[in-house]
């Protein structure tokens, strides 16, 4: 089934430590990056890194759930 190979997926590919985005708070913070194909989402998070790789890695399951279930409701 193609849904689950991984150039079907979103998957977290890169997460690194960053500076402080201005105007927040705290100095533990992370950029995560969830990609499939062309589609790339940079998102910013707080807290320690394994803190925010189980957040990324939770978020790119779910939103592959949701594709999957999106894509049931079209048949």
């Amino acid at each position: 089934m193609h849904s689950d190979t991984i150039e079907f997926k979103y998957n977290v590919t890169s997460i690194e430590k960053i500076k402080t985005p201005e105007g927040m708070a705290g100095d533990n913070w992370y950029m995560y990056i969830i990609e499939k194909g062309n589609s790339v989402m940079e998102c910013m998070k707080s807290g320690t890194l394994k803190s925010v790789t189980e957040h990324a890695e939770n978020a790119a399951e779910l939103i592959n759930a949701r594709n999957v279930r999106g894509s049931q409701k079209k048949k």
